[in-house]
C-alpha cells in the first residue's frame, strides 16, 4: 500500500506540514509505504499552456512535475495540502494542478483521496474546495477533508484537534484502499462531469487529444 502526500506550502515546516506529517505518522504506524513532497523543494516551472501534453501524453518540460505525475499513477492513495493564500490555493499548489496531468487525463481515477487547507480566516473553505473539486473532476475519492483555522505558522493549542482529524482521515484512507467503503453519490457526479464534460470536449479535439484517450485507456476509463 503505497500514498503520497504533497505540502504545497513554501515553508516545510509550517503549519500546513504539521498537519501532513501528522498523517504521515499516522500512516507508518499502519505499516502504509509514505512518500512526503514538499512542492517548495521540487524543480517544477510553471505551466506554459501549450497543450502538448495533450497531444502526446508527456509534458515538454522534463522536470520534477513531471516524475511526480507518474508516481500518483501508480500509488494508492493521495493527500493533498496547502495553506490558504488570498481565499484560494498556494501558488506552488496552483502550478502543480496545472502541470500534473490531474483533471482532463483522469489522473486520480479510482484513488481515495485526504485534501487538507489551512488558514486563519474563512478563506480557506475557498482553498478545501478548490482541492476537492480537483479530486473530484480527476476521478478521485474524497476520503477525507481537513479544515484547520490555524494562526499563522502556529499551532499552539490545536493539538488535539490535529491528532483527532488526522487520525480520522488516516484511518478511513486506509478502509477505502481497501475497497471497504463506495462513495456512490461523489462516483455519480463523476460520472456526470466526465460523461457530459470532459469526455465529449476531448472526443471534439480528436487528435489534438490523443495522448489524453491513451491515458484514458491505460486507466480502464474507457
Amino acid at each position: 500500500m503505497k500514498v503520497l502526500i504533497f505540502n504545497g506550502s513554501p515553508r516545510s515546516k509550517g503549519a500546513t506540514s504539521t498537519v501532513l506529517h501528522r498523517i504521515e505518522k499516522e500512516l507508518k504506524e499502519r505499516d502504509v509505504e509514505v512518500d512526503f513532497y514538499d512542492l517548495g523543494n521540487i524543480e517544477m516551472s510553471h505551466c506554459t499552456g501549450c497543450c502538448s501534453c495533450y497531444r502526446t501524453g508527456a509534458c515538454c518540460l522534463s522536470d520534477d512535475a513531471e516524475i511526480l505525475s507518474q508516481k500518483i499513477s501508480e500509488a494508492d492513495g493521495i493527500v493533498l495540502g496547502s495553506p490558504t493564500y488570498a481565499s484560494n490555493v498556494s501558488g506552488l499548489m496552483k502550478d502543480f494542478i496545472d502541470r500534473g496531468h490531474f483533471v482532463i487525463e483522469q489522473l486520480l481515477y479510482g484513488k481515495p483521496c485526504i485534501t487538507v487547507a489551512t488558514g486563519e480566516n474563512y478563506g480557506n473553505r475557498s482553498a478545501r474546495k478548490v482541492l476537492d473539486n480537483l479530486v473530484l473532476y480527476s476521478g478521485g475519492k474524497i476520503s477525507d477533508h481537513i479544515l484547520l483555522k490555524i494562526p499563522f505558522n502556529g499551532i499552539s493549542g490545536m493539538e488535539k484537534a490535529i491528532t483527532r482529524k488526522t487520525f480520522r482521515a488516516s484511518e478511513r484512507l486506509i478502509w477505502e484502499i481497501k475497497g471497504k467503503k463506495k462513495h456512490l453519490v461523489q462516483c455519480f457526479c463523476h460520472r456526470i462531469i466526465f460523461c457530459l464534460g470532459i469526455r465529449p470536449f476531448v472526443r471534439k479535439k480528436g487528435d489534438a487529444y490523443a495522448g489524453v484517450v491513451r491515458k484514458w485507456r491505460e486507466r480502464g476509463i474507457v
